[in-house]
């Protein structure tokens, strides 16, 4: 099918197409981005919380050894 682009009318027409097309695109390509970056965020939060569990495990571990040898038992 053969268009005829040299029509100021269908320029036009085209134009405000591809516009809509392209701002549709941008808002999907932004959702996406932030839905990743959240999906990220909440892991680093977990593997964060995780990550300070097992330190204040380890140091209460070590503070009770640490007790423990000064108390000579």
């Amino acid at each position: 099918m053969f268009v005829d682009h040299s029509d100021p009318a269908t320029q036009a027409r085209l134009l405000d197409q591809a516009k809509a097309e392209a701002i549709h695109l941008r808002r999907e390509a932004v959702d996406d981005f932030w839905r990743g970056a959240d999906a990220v965020w909440q892991h680093s939060l977990r593997s964060g919380q995780a990550l300070a569990e097992r330190s204040a495990a380890r140091l209460k571990s070590s503070l009770a050894r640490h007790a423990r040898s000064r108390s000579g038992v």
